[in-house]
């Protein structure tokens, strides 16, 4: 029996490369980033507060693929290809995770697939 499971869900954008939206090993949770992309036509929406909003709702939809919620996230890494987005970014996040937020790294970084402004990764801790 393998000691890991992938994680997918169309309700949330397709892998766009050889990756899977999430893999559980044990009580761990690892999600691949996401981008704020519409799961049902791949487009991104224009403007930092649209991508931030989809690109957590993308995560959420593979939480609950997997009997997970953002209450069960221990880790969040947040890309930005502009640091100048954080405020923005940190407000939105904030309406999700504002009970025990996760630990959480921010960075900018050079560019992001399909030119998105944002990216979110998450490690989710599961009872069992």
């Amino acid at each position: 029996m393998s000691k890991r499971k992938v994680i997918s869900t169309s309700n949330a954008p397709a892998a766009i490369g050889p990756y899977s939206q999430a893999i559980r090993a044990g009580q761990f949770l690892f999600l691949s980033g996401q981008l704020g992309m519409d799961p049902a036509t791949g487009a991104l929406p224009q403007g930092i507060e649209a991508q931030t909003r989809q690109a957590l709702a993308n995560l959420k939809a593979v939480l609950a693929e997997a009997g997970a919620t953002v209450d069960d996230v221990v880790k969040t890494t947040i890309f930005l290809a502009d640091l100048g987005h954080f405020a923005t970014v940190n407000e939105i996040y904030g309406e999700v995770f504002n009970q025990a937020p996760p630990a959480r790294s921010t960075v900018q970084v050079a560019a992001l697939p399909k030119n998105g402004l944002v990216e979110i990764e998450v490690v989710a801790l599961l009872d069992s």
